[in-house]
């Protein structure tokens, strides 16, 4: 089994893991309750959905349970199906009009910026697209290194410099290579 291939089973048994949890929680309770809500918020926070997103998911369900006067649980876990595929969409699929064209990628330290960083370039090389990295997080230890083995594995090309190196160095020298 290839690399991609192990990530992808991966992140299913992950995404499977959660959605059995916020099942089980669906069927822990008789009706729906305050108790619930809070149960159910925890666990999309403890899922990595973060705060204000579970918040945001949160009151939306608590109208629309005020709404359909919800009090059926398993009606609750539809009404929230319905509401994360609005809040979702469809998406729109990237256009990458402009030569060179330019994706960047930025967010707090242990979100996996490199991981989706290497699924984009893979998904472009892919489709035929030329893909070029820049390791302009020059600060963090290890971080030129792990786009390195990220940028061998997924087969493009990685302009780097030393760590402690300026950013906007590797960035200007990553464009003009482009």
């Amino acid at each position: 089994m290839g690399f991609f291939e192990k990530l992808k089973e991966g992140l299913t048994k992950t995404k499977n893991a959660i959605f059995k949890q916020v099942d089980n929680l669906f069927k822990s309770f008789v009706k729906v309750d305050e108790d619930m809500l809070e149960e159910l918020e925890e666990l999309l926070i403890m899922a990595d959905v973060g705060a204000a997103s579970s918040e945001e998911i949160i009151s939306r369900l608590r109208e629309k349970i005020k709404e359909d006067r919800i009090t059926d649980p398993e009606e609750c876990r539809i009404a929230l199906r319905d509401i994360l595929v609005d809040m979702i969409g469809e998406g729109e699929p990237l256009k990458l009009d402009t030569k060179p064209s330019v994706i960047l990628v930025i967010g707090v330290n242990g979100v996996g910026k490199t991981t989706s960083i290497a699924k984009i370039a893979h998904r472009l090389k892919e489709n035929g697209k030329h893909v070029m990295l820049a390791a302009a997080d020059t600060f963090r230890a290890a971080a030129i290194d792990q786009l390195q083995i990220w940028a061998d594995r997924v087969g493009v090309e990685l302009i780097k410099h030393t760590e402690g190196s300026d950013p906007a160095a590797v960035v200007f020298d990553a464009a003009s290579a482009a």
